[in-house]
């Protein structure tokens, strides 16, 4: 509904793992290539953990669409099966109807897979949402990693799920599933605010947008803060600002417009134990900040800029005469002269 109002050709905040919208930040970049060298190098049993939301999905479909013509892969996002429905599954990717028993069914695979091999020919099989899996279909996964040759995998599986498939690979009765592990990759929140930015600005550009400063700096901040960095809450909270921003008639979304929208949606971080992100100050509020420089311009009492104070020994300014230059000492820097202050009194309570 705002596309035409922000300049859009495409909505860039659905909450649907379109590969099309794939960013490549340098900690997602990082997973991508160690499912690319996993898979290239036939690792045999690859696992992909990371919280939820955090693009596990997006990132195995942008995989799967390019994969070589030469590889074979079936995706299995459904992982509530039985075990006669999770060999259906994979024999109908295989090609495989004619069996009517699990051993006759085990023979005709490993001749396939087999045949595939010596062909040249890669067979892999995608598993997401794997913490879901019962044990009894995770032991059915082990032992179809024994169809292999002296040198090499017929058969390559990657397991994806939320940090509980860990704890299930920890499990005593799989831990001969987690030896046959190969390669283990964990997909992380977006840790810093630069990484968040960029993901918001591509997102907009792979839109249509001529122009991706829609997003005030105060209010990727904000997103920043109230999403942890998980990127389907970026979606969710940038998309309902842009919704709250275009009923407004504001072409640019601020900090106020994404804080309404994380209350309305539970996300709003608790002042009171969140920190202050990299990169904007959060001490004070931007309307605050103006006045307080602003007000020492205009009176000329104490000379001093935001980015820097003169300060005597114990934090307090001091001018050290009429025409005297800051000291250098960062506004910022301040904080450590207050703790120790703060600590300085706690030998009198």
């Amino acid at each position: 509904m705002y596309n035409e109002f922000f300049g859009l050709t495409d909505s860039p905040f659905t909450l649907t793992p379109d590969p099309r919208y794939i960013v490549f930040t340098p900690s997602y970049n990082e997973v991508l290539a160690r499912l690319y060298y996993g898979l290239e190098e036939a690792k045999g049993l690859i696992v992909l953990t990371g919280e939820v939301g955090t693009g596990k999905t997006t990132a195995l479909r942008w995989i799967l669409r390019r994969l070589d013509s030469s590889v074979l892969a079936a995706y299995v996002f459904n992982p509530r099966l039985s075990i006669d429905e999770f060999y259906h599954h994979v024999t109908q990717m295989l090609g495989i109807k004619d069996w009517t028993n699990k051993a006759e069914l085990l023979n005709v695979m490993g001749n396939v897979l087999a045949e595939r091999h010596r062909r040249g020919l890669r067979t892999v099989i995608i598993i997401d949402e794997a913490h879901e899996l019962s044990d009894y279909v995770l032991e059915e996964i082990r032992l179809l990693m024994n169809f292999e040759s002296d040198n090499a995998k017929h058969l390559q599986i990657v397991l994806t799920g939320q940090p509980e498939l860990r704890d299930r690979l920890n499990q005593p009765n799989l831990r001969q599933l987690k030896q046959r592990v190969a390669l283990r990759c964990n997909m992380h929140a977006f840790p810093t605010i630069e990484e968040v930015e960029r993901y918001i600005t591509e997102r907009l550009i792979i839109a249509g947008a001529e122009d991706p400063q829609i997003f005030s700096p105060e209010a990727i901040d904000m997103i920043f803060r109230c999403s942890e960095g998980i990127p389907r809450q970026i979606n969710n909270l940038c998309d309902n600002a842009m919704v709250a921003s275009y009923g407004a008639g504001e072409r640019v979304v601020s900090r106020n417009s994404v804080i309404e929208v994380a209350k309305n949606l539970d996300m709003l971080p608790d002042e009171r134990v969140a920190g202050p992100s990299h990169g904007v100050s959060t001490v004070l509020r931007p309307e605050a900040h103006d006045e307080l420089w602003n007000s020492a311009a205009t009176n000329g009492s104490v000379s001093f800029s935001p980015a820097y104070i003169s300060a005597n020994g114990n934090g307090h300014a001091s001018t050290n005469g009429a025409n005297s230059k800051p000291t250098g000492i960062r506004f910022e820097d301040l904080d450590d002269e207050i703790h120790l202050e703060l600590g300085d009194l706690e030998r009198y309570d």
